[in-house]
């Protein structure tokens, strides 16, 4: 067992963890002896009151007994820790909530989340996961950022880390991670919607970079693909100007915003949804379902990605999976 002086996290607190992960990892077995208060204050110099601080919260949770005389004892091979869960996603909206809310009901009853944002901010996120490791149990992190961060991941113990909607393919070791294959699925998705795509003049991306979404690389590089193997005429916008928007086009639109925008010139121009123009949105929501009696969209499952998140975690899973995406076909293509 060691103790870190450089760490955030209280001495007696260290030194619990450690105990709480050699039993998880059965390294730490029933019955077997720890380290007197004395010896363990000295070969760590550390204060005897500290060690003797943890030791007693690890006996009052049931983790340890003691026996007069004889010191101290591993008293169970399961630890049966409240769940502490530190969570850090890009933003918030509403495909967000649904994720969360079905990630919470997966979890224990007795589990905490405390919930923070880095809105993509580079800098922000590796202060956020910098001040927070040791301080919980499990760290679930959205890593949308289309550059390297496996130097900042790499701070979180592996065996507490979950990633979720992107994986971060340079992070070596074992670890969990729930993740759109983004390229696979865009390509997937409208090639299940080809017939329907092609009674419009072109395909047109808008990533809208004015509004704050983050459009993963590998879908402009999924969704570029599909349209050249079907020879479709196609164009990725960073803007949607309403000169750009053109009647007898298919438009995938990002950012609700955007498609909000549309929407209002489409009606400007007595166009229908569906007929006159194509639509399809980006991550679905509820409101997606009933708007224009039903939005097309390409989406990933949200609720299964919070639920699986939540089991993972519940079941101590160290998985890395594909969460299912496709495109849901409604009114507007």
């Amino acid at each position: 067992m060691q103790v870190s002086d450089t760490s955030d996290l209280p001495k007696y607190r260290q030194i619990f963890n450690t105990v709480i992960d050699g039993i998880e990892k059965s390294t730490l077995k029933r019955g077997e002896q720890l380290p007197s208060i004395a010896e363990f204050a000295a070969a760590q110099k550390t204060a005897k009151v500290t060690i003797a601080k943890a030791y007693e919260l690890l006996r009052e949770q049931g983790f340890i007994l003691s026996r007069q005389g004889k010191g101290f004892y591993v008293a169970t091979d399961e630890a049966r820790v409240k769940l502490n869960i530190f969570v850090l996603f890009d933003t918030f909206n509403a495909y967000k909530e649904i994720l969360y809310q079905a990630f919470k009901e997966a979890l224990p009853a007795d589990a905490h989340c405390s919930i923070f944002f880095h809105h993509y901010d580079l800098l922000q996120c590796k202060k956020l996961i910098k001040n927070n490791v040791g301080k919980y149990n499990f760290y679930v992190i959205m890593p949308h950022f289309d550059e390297d961060v496996s130097h900042i991941l790499s701070m979180i113990p592996k065996d507490k880390l979950l990633l979720l909607d992107k994986d971060a393919q340079k992070l070596d070791g074992n670890y969990a991670a729930i993740y759109q294959d983004f390229e696979k699925d865009v390509r997937t998705a409208l090639h299940s919607g080809l017939q329907l795509l092609r009674k419009y003049k072109g395909l047109h991306l808008i990533v809208g970079r004015e509004h704050f979404q983050y459009v993963p690389h590998d879908i402009l590089k999924g969704f570029t693909k599909f349209c050249k193997q079907q020879n479709i005429h196609f164009s990725i916008q960073d803007d949607l100007a309403e000169k750009n928007i053109k009647q007898y086009n298919a438009y995938l639109i990002f950012s609700d915003s955007d498609l909000i925008r549309v929407i209002k010139h489409c009606d400007k121009m007595k166009w229908k949804p569906g007929k006159d123009i194509g639509l399809i949105s980006y991550d679905d929501t509820p409101m997606k379902e009933i708007l224009l009696n039903g939005v097309t969209v390409i989406s990933t499952d949200f609720k299964h990605m919070g639920s699986k998140a939540g089991e993972f975690i519940a079941q101590r899973k160290k998985q890395k999976i594909a969460n299912p995406a496709g495109l849901i076909i409604r009114k507007t293509l």
